[in-house]
């Protein structure tokens, strides 16, 4: 448990650093670099144009971060009635099946000390439950963390293709370049700041490939009306078309969800919060 709740701590700053470090290497060297090109008019050119879409992309993914951590799930322990004894207590540490009102994927976290309505997992990213207030506001952090990196990672490539004269033509051009990049820093043919970006890339690609791998197979989850918790404890739910499972999560404005970061409104957990 000590060593959970440290990664509870360390996983979000990690992150916020990748964050950091990314928009540095954005702002100041991959898109001063496109300036470089004398051929595109200044109104179209890819500096412009690829500078807005990293924007776009970066304040979803932030925006959406901090929307998962502010739109936490309620403590729903303090409303029902969870009774006396010993044998309730550990029902609720074990995270098993709550008694009274609550849904059967109610689920007690240890990390969080609270009790979560449809429960999902817990994110040691964001250091908080994934439940039916944030769910919609997580998945479009992974998405949007998944392009955000995908075009550091194009914008990363151009980089090291024109300062070491090097073509990414061939998929083997990426595989080796690390291993040559080594072998290159330490002969001294190769600046530390080409390194780092070197580095960077296969995190980028690393992170990408895991934020789009867990989107698609939330979303999967989502078309079947499940959860995580409920897939794993071997819950049966009841079969219902995947338009409503899409709107219970993603609520009636889910394309204005979809561009700009905002909480998640018009699903069925806040119309069962207003009755």
């Amino acid at each position: 448990m000590l060593v959970l709740r440290l990664l509870n701590v360390v996983a979000p700053a990690y992150f916020l650093c990748i964050s950091l470090v990314t928009f540095v290497l954005q702002i100041f060297l991959f898109i001063p670099s496109m300036f470089r090109d004398p051929s595109t008019t200044p109104l179209f050119s890819p500096a412009l144009l690829h500078g807005a879409l990293f924007l776009f992309l970066s304040a979803n993914a932030l925006g959406n971060y901090v929307l998962v951590i502010q739109s936490s799930p309620e403590d729903l322990g303090k409303g029902l009635n969870l009774g006396e004894g010993a044998e309730l207590v550990a029902d609720w540490l074990d995270g098993s099946r709550s008694p009274g009102s609550a849904l059967p994927s109610t689920h007690f976290c240890r990390l969080c000390a609270r009790v979560t309505q449809r429960h999902d997992h817990h994110c040691f990213f964001t250091g908080n439950c994934i439940g039916s207030r944030n769910m919609r506001n997580f998945i479009m952090f992974c998405l949007y963390t998944s392009l955000a990196c995908l075009d550091s990672l194009v914008a990363g490539m151009a980089y090291i293709s024109a300062a070491l004269s090097m073509s990414f033509a061939s998929p083997l051009a990426f595989l080796t370049l690390l291993p040559h990049s080594i072998s290159q820093f330490f002969s001294g043919a190769l600046l530390s700041s080409e390194m780092f970006v070197i580095l960077m890339l296969y995190l980028w690609l690393g992170i990408g490939l895991a934020c789009a791998g867990f989107c698609c197979h939330q979303m999967l989850l989502i078309l079947r009306g499940q959860t995580r918790y409920q897939v794993r404890k071997g819950m049966v739910v009841r079969a219902r078309p995947w338009r409503e499972n899409l709107q219970e999560v993603f609520g009636k404005r889910w394309l204005l969800g979809l561009l700009i970061p905002v909480l998640n409104v018009g699903g069925d957990y806040r119309r069962q919060k207003e009755k």
